[in-house]
């Protein structure tokens, strides 16, 4: 195959008309792909995180002000490198005919929130990788409406100020927010305001949950799992191998696989007692990873020579133990706290609930009638939604007597319920939706839920369930049967249904407006590629109706009285934009009410220079579904002429790459190799999400073993359909589950794919964690089969012995993909003797965090590309 550049200038190409001629990429020198890669990076530096996200909508409470609504938010000011506690006013009357943008204004005053070093605490680190954050700055806050207060973490500390609440709002230049002041030693953590009494607060230090009154500074430690005595935790390191429990704190797992970042809630009630005083209630998760696997991970500060441990439940291997807790404070009249009280489940919770394996979610009713959790099965196939009544938790005591008195003391009516169950024979996606109605009835409850495995396609339903009473002698040797604790259902209305989904995951919510008997929810009725608002009447379900405009995908947050929305939206060719409408509209018909756009938070940014927005296509897969793809045309295509072609990849469950959004801000590197004269394909196959569970179940016990044919039939038909790409020249790229494809599109399919460029690739699936792996896979007993042929580095011999067709890349302080991946495949390469090439970057995690390494990798891909594909 002749390259370009060993042709002469004076070299004539004389080509047939019939016969299409290959395009050779321009080949650059190092340091001119850092310059193409710097001017790319700049831009995309320019709209990256800086729009505004987590609102807070509150009412003016003086009607005759001119502003109806003041919207807090986190945001990026102009100028700044970090997220800040941003607001503006939203005006009662706006003039139809001039865009309004709504000034952003600083809650604070000259505030660094990011440590002035830079180096942030291990837990916070590591938090930020589970989160996937790449701002700095205030990340997450804290709201309490009635007292207008906010509390957020920053420079490794807690802050708090106030603002709004039932005085109404108070603040019109920036504030110097509150520190709020510590004994403890480690870092505090996970920080949240009760419900019930705004002047306290929790937070977690070293694995434990405590408790301080911002009015008095008085803190307190409710739970000791922590043992705090070794010279490590005085140095506030933790010490896993001598601390394996932990209160209030989502391990490894739940973070990574189940989205649960929090492992303790406030009771929203706070109950009164004849002295003035309060009883004040948190439920938490208590964790004993004694039999967890211990693992070691090189240390950021390599200069150390140390490496970190962690906890690492490997696929088929012990889980963590888990219980749920009650953590009960009692206050005075001058709110000073009189004493503390940690309280167990009357029976053990294996006793209780055997066979649960994970609590995936919890919280309380709206009236702290009910603590609940949501409870799945080692295999993810069952789920329980559980009520506890707090009358089932008793004092913590070590003296059996004392204890068996308590026991004694439960009455047999109290006992859980379990008000709803889900069995599948695929596995559950665990959700955040559960919106449980204020009893009417002491004999019912009615909530509204989402459930997928019911019709495969995830829907809204309202249901009540009876809470049957029970008798249960606590007192005796109770020993649990099948259906114990189960509520019948009484009515099971369905609110949404048809081949599309509710969106549920990923801290996606509902708005329920209880006046009006409306659900507000987000969805993809109108195509799987976008997202949209949407509301439907949960007293009369019928209609359901749109609220956000077509040809765009949608994030939305509704105001409290349902008055207003802002939308957070983009389509491929149009960058992101904020906007804020109002819901216009006789109040006889509520659901029929028409958004009008009101003001702009923020505006689309101009795109580069040489910005193309990808072509969405669809196509008949062989499998019997529909199946979507996007491509990026060559940015110098000549009629006649195959360009190389560079399949880019995910593939695996929970993640849909082709939709109607921007793809400027994480896939402007897409587009660079358009500019460059690649053509650039990414389909999504079976396995990913946002089209049912049947479609996403296609991995059911075999991943790896039916991706790839997905993704070669899109590329064929992209070959068909466009003319410009070279089969003979494709390269296949993607990163974590995308750097597993693309071993395995070389290993299966090495006459399609001329190269492979794997990122932080699972190569074993032994090697990988129980909540994940077991979802799709089975435990390894069961599906010996599936695991051996969905791990790579089994199948090395399969690779071709040509060198240059192989880049493995990966983060060597990979604490999720461990580096033990990367370095099992180079082993059984070098054992079969196999060529391949690596790039490894020390200081990074599981994503690329730091720019410069960012910036390594991208000139790394390029480099690569332009020399052997």
């Amino acid at each position: 195959m002749t390259a370009v550049d060993e042709l002469s200038d004076s070299t004539e190409v004389v080509e047939m008309e019939d016969v299409p001629s290959q395009f050779f990429v321009e080949k650059h020198s190092w340091d001119g792909l850092r310059d193409i890669i710097h001017s790319s990076r700049k831009y995309s530096g320019m709209i990256v995180n800086k729009a505004p996200h987590d609102f807070q909508f509150v009412q003016k409470q003086d009607e005759s002000g001119p502003h109806s609504h003041r919207l807090y938010y986190l945001g990026m000011p102009y100028g700044s490198r970090e997220n800040s506690l941003l607001y503006s006013e939203i005006p009662k009357k706006v003039r139809k005919e001039a865009l309004l943008v709504l000034s952003w204004k600083q809650m604070l005053d000259h505030f660094q929130a990011t440590p002035h070093h830079g180096v942030y605490s291990r837990e916070e680190e590591l938090l930020r990788e589970r989160k996937r954050l790449g701002v700095f700055g205030i990340t997450s806050y804290d709201y309490h409406a009635h007292s207008g207060l906010f509390l957020f973490q920053a420079s490794n500390s807690l802050f708090y100020c106030r603002d709004g609440g039932h005085n109404g709002f108070i603040q019109t230049a920036p504030m110097k927010p509150v520190e709020i002041k510590t004994q403890c030693s480690g870092t505090r953590m996970d920080p949240k305001i009760c419900p019930g009494d705004a002047s306290f607060i929790a937070f977690i230090s070293n694995n434990d949950l405590w408790v301080a009154s911002i009015e008095s500074g008085e803190e307190r430690r409710l739970t000791f799992c922590h043992k705090g005595q070794s010279a490590a935790l005085i140095k506030g390191l933790n010490n896993v191998k001598e601390d394996p429990k932990s209160a209030g704190v989502a391990t490894f797992v739940i973070q990574e696989e189940f989205d649960r970042f929090t492992g303790y809630w406030w009771s929203p009630a706070a109950a009164e007692d004849s002295d003035g005083g309060k009883t004040l209630q948190l439920l938490y998760e208590e964790v004993d990873e004694s039999e967890v696997e211990i693992i070691h991970v090189p240390s950021p500060a390599l200069e150390e020579r140390k490496a970190d441990a962690y906890r690492y439940p490997r696929t088929g291997s012990k889980n963590p133990q888990i219980t749920l807790k009650l953590a009960e404070i009692k206050t005075d009249h001058l709110g000073r706290i009189v004493s503390t009280q940690d309280k167990e489940l009357v029976l053990p919770f294996t006793t209780l609930f055997p066979g649960v394996e994970y609590i995936a979610r919890a919280g309380w009713t709206k009236d702290g009638k009910f603590a609940w959790a949501v409870l799945l099965d080692r295999s993810q196939q069952r789920l329980q939604l559980v009520l506890l009544p707090p009358a089932l938790f008793i004092p913590v005591c070590e003296d059996q007597a004392q204890r068996q008195e308590s026991v004694e003391a439960v009455p047999e009516s109290v006992h859980p319920f379990v008000i709803y169950e889900e069995v599948t024979d695929i596995w559950i996606n665990v959700h955040d939706i559960f919106y449980p109605f204020i009893q009417t009835n002491d004999d019912e409850i009615t909530f509204l839920w989402v459930n997928e495995s019911k019709t495969g396609f995830c829907h809204l339903y309202k249901i009540t369930s009876l809470l049957q009473p029970g008798c249960y002698q606590w007192s005796r040797d109770y020993s649990y049967t099948d259906g114990d604790f189960k509520c019948p259902i009484k009515e099971e209305v369905t609110l949404t249904s048809g081949e599309w989904e509710v969106l549920a995951r990923h801290g996606s919510k509902i708005w329920v407006n209880e006046a009006t008997k409306l659900v507000y929810f987000q969805g993809t009725r109108d195509t799987p590629l976008e997202h949209h608002l949407y509301v439907v009447s949960y007293d009369s379900p019928g209609d359901i109706v749109r609220l956000t405009k077509p040809g765009f995908s949608h994030s939305c947050s509704i105001s409290q009285n349902f008055d207003m929305f802002v939308s957070h939206y983009s389509n491929v060719s149009t960058p992101p934009c904020v906007h804020v409408y109002k819901l216009q509209g006789p109040e006889s018909d509520p659901l029929h009410k028409e958004p009008e756009f009101w003001a702009s938070m923020m505006e689309a940014t101009g795109c580069p220079s040489d910005y193309i927005p990808p072509e969405i296509f669809d196509f008949p897969g062989r499998s019997g579904f529909q199946l979507y793809g996007m491509v990026y045309k060559p940015h110098n295509l000549i009629p006649g002429r195959k360009h190389p072609t560079i399949l880019f990849v995910y593939g695996g469950p929970q993640v849909q790459l082709v939709n109607n959004s921007f793809k400027g801000v994480k896939y402007l590197r897409l587009n660079t190799l358009a500019s460059l004269g690649y053509a650039v394909v990414v389909i999504d196959g079976r396995g990913s999400c946002q089209r049912g569970l049947k479609f996403e179940g296609a991995l059911k016990n075999k991943m790896g073993q039916v991706e790839i044919e997905d993704q070669v039939e899109g590329l064929q038909y992209v070959a068909d359909k466009y003319n410009f790409v070279d089969l003979s020249r494709v390269a296949i790229h993607g990163w974590s589950y995308g750097g597993f494809l693309s071993l395995m599109g070389l290993i299966h399919r090495p006459n399609v794919f001329k190269v492979a460029i794997a990122g932080a690739p699972v190569t074993v699936w032994m090697a990988y964690d129980t909540g994940y792996t077991e979802r799709y896979m089975d435990v390894p007993e069961n599906n010996q089969q599936g695991y051996e042929a969905g791990s790579v580095a089994l199948h090395v011999d399969k690779l071709p012995n040509e060198p240059n067709r192989l880049l493995i890349l990966h983060g060597f302080l990979d604490e999720n993909v461990h580096f033990f991946h990367t370095n099992f495949l180079v082993s059984q390469l070098i054992r079969a003797g196999k060529p391949y090439q690596l790039q490894i970057y020390p200081n990074e995690r599981h994503s690329i965090r730091c720019p410069e390494s960012g910036e390594h990798y991208e000139i790394m891909l390029l480099h690569f590309l332009q020399q052997y594909l």
